[in-house]
């Protein structure tokens, strides 16, 4: 073999050892792309794997935090209500009640401060009524005594019912005070005067009527509630002057009328002196 066709193997088993080489590096670059293609794969897949499992945390922490929310609403509601709105509403209803009670109080406050101040303002006038009839009657009596005149006599007859009204009129108005000691005294005032006049006419009515007095004052002050009654009776009795229909019955109550009235006293005609 010549040397040419040496050089010309040598030429051609050169560019065959060559051309192989590129050929192993191609087949490595392959395997390399390969396994990056592979965990590119894997890498996406975790990646969605995790955003799935984010995706259901998250669907998982909204519906708790829903379930949360719903149970809140269904039991917190109920118990805010019963712990702190309720107690509040309740005591402003009380608050409210309050008020209207407190209204309804001064109101009646002020009502009896109007019946006290009449009460007080008749029992006033009865003591001057009282005190202007003793002062007619004890000028009356120094008149019987220079002279004994049946005229003056009658006189003081009506000047000693007139005082004895006042005073069962005054006695009234105590007991309705509860201030039975008063009463008690104008109550046997009375009864002293009309039993002396009684005594004097010796009248069936003035009678019944100091015996109604007689029970009153036995009553006094321990049982003001039946002494009331009884005085009721004998105040009709004088008022309607029968006796025996009146002493039967049943005593009309004490109304409130009475306390403001002014008392009418018997109308006592001008004295004029005998000579």
């Amino acid at each position: 073999m010549s040397d040419n066709d040496n050089e010309s193997e040598d030429k051609t088993i050169i560019p065959v050892e060559e051309e192989a080489m590129p050929a192993l590096v191609d087949k490595s670059q392959a395997e390399d792309e390969s396994i990056a293609e592979e965990e590119s794969f894997l890498s996406r897949v975790g990646r969605a794997f995790i955003n799935f499992l984010r995706a259901v945390l998250k669907l998982v922490l909204i519906v708790a935090l829903v379930f949360a929310f719903g149970a809140l609403v269904f039991y917190g509601l109920p118990y805010i209500n019963r712990t702190f709105i309720a107690p509040v509403e309740e005591n402003a209803t009380r608050v409210s009640e309050l008020e209207n009670e407190i209204a309804r109080l001064q109101t009646e406050v002020a009502e009896m401060n109007h019946r006290l101040i009449a009460v007080e303002t008749t029992i006033e006038t009865h003591s001057a009524s009282i005190q202007k009839l003793d002062e007619i009657q004890a000028t009356i009596e120094n008149q019987l005594e220079e002279n004994n005149n049946v005229v003056l006599l009658e006189l003081k007859h009506e000047v000693m019912l007139a005082r004895a009204f006042d005073m069962l009129g005054r006695a009234r108005l105590y007991l309705s005070q509860s201030n039975f000691g008063l009463a008690k005294e104008d109550v046997q005032s009375a009864r002293d005067i009309l039993f002396e006049l009684q005594t004097e006419t010796n009248d069936a009515v003035l009678s019944q009527v100091v015996a109604r007095l007689d029970l009153a004052l036995g009553n006094l002050p321990q049982f003001p509630v039946v002494a009331s009654g009884d005085l009721e009776i004998a105040w009709q009795i004088l008022i309607s002057g029968e006796a025996t229909a009146i002493a039967t019955s049943t005593p009309t109550p004490f109304v409130e009328p009475f306390l403001t009235a002014t008392p009418t006293p018997f109308d006592v005609p001008p004295f004029t002196p005998t000579p």
